[in-house]
């Protein structure tokens, strides 16, 4: 199966940029290039983009999808979180445009043996790096009991994670967890069928919040983003797609950190910190994808688009 992802919000996030044709542009979660193509279009022959993306899928499908634009595009194979120590190595110092895509790809999801999806039967891997070595079976299987809690409860924002936790250690009591069919049907004989019925699949927020809790996404989310605003060249944008509350919650509070550092008390008649702003934020509300949208892709329904922009 090829490599497929539909990007959400993309003429937005493109538009969003503001693309200068001689930039230097940054794609963090290069995916299958679906953002990255769009800039190149824009971009003139000085310009450049540097794709970044852990999944070796990922990188294969965006360097035969990028391929026509040549030595504009550099593609490497690493987490976002090394962004500035990666183009430092390349002799970037400072970029024109940061996107973000924090979605799982179609690919993913869709490609059981990866283990994302509680709608296929398969080994519950979920790594996002399949050079990593911890895998969804050795956090459902090793965690304790509260560590299970805390994950799903978090990360999940399920209200019965205090159940689905001590069902997962009860049933790994018996013999180990091994497949996604097991852990689902696990969740499932832990959620009232009440509830079964008018929330979604019983599964969803306990694979999102194992998925978040294994790539370390929010922490890598939260670790880089002041990183990102600072390689960006003054009026440089940082664009960042988002798909639920608490990545969302990372981001907006990030920017409004960036654009009013001030840790002055209110009653202050002048700043004595001396922190100063790095920008402020473009998108006061966040961009959300239209109806047409919504309808022709069901994953896109979530989706949040922030831009911030250097001063």
């Amino acid at each position: 199966m090829g490599f497929r992802h539909e990007s959400v919000l993309l003429n937005e996030t493109v538009h969003g940029l503001n693309i200068k044709p001689d930039g230097i542009y940054v794609d963090g979660t290069l995916g299958g290039g679906g953002h990255a193509y769009e800039i190149c279009r824009s971009l003139g022959s000085k310009g450049s983009i540097v794709g970044i993306d852990q999944d070796a899928a990922a990188i294969e499908a965006a360097g035969v999808r990028l391929k026509d634009f040549g030595g504009k595009v550099t593609i490497v194979r690493s987490n976002y979180c090394d962004m500035k120590s990666l183009l430092h190595h390349m002799g970037i110092d400072k970029v024109d445009g940061i996107v973000l895509d924090l979605g799982v790809s179609s690919y993913q999801l869709d490609t059981a043996e990866r283990g994302f999806s509680y709608r296929e039967d398969a080994p519950l891997d979920m790594r996002m790096d399949t050079r990593q070595k911890v895998t969804a079976r050795d956090i459902v299987n090793d965690y304790s009991e509260m560590e299970l809690y805390r994950v799903i409860r978090d990360y999940g924002e399920d209200k019965f994670a205090k159940n689905i936790a001590k069902n997962i250690v009860r049933s790994r009591g018996k013999s180990s967890i091994e497949t996604t069919g097991q852990l689902t049907e696990i969740i499932r004989q832990s959620i009232p069928m009440k509830y079964q019925k008018k929330a979604g699949h019983p599964a969803k927020r306990t694979f999102q919040a194992i998925r978040i809790e294994l790539n370390r996404e929010l922490d890598v989310l939260r670790e880089s983003l002041d990183d990102m605003i600072d390689i960006l060249n003054p009026g440089g944008r940082l664009c960042i797609i988002t798909f639920h509350s608490l990545e969302d919650r990372i981001v907006k509070n990030a920017f409004r950190k960036n654009e009013n550092p001030c840790t002055c008390p209110s009653d202050f008649p002048v700043c004595v910190c001396g922190k100063v702003s790095k920008g402020s934020i473009v998108t006061k509300k966040p961009i959300l994808p239209g109806t047409e949208e919504q309808e022709g892709n069901s994953r896109s329904k979530s989706a949040k688009l922030r831009i911030f922009e250097r001063s």
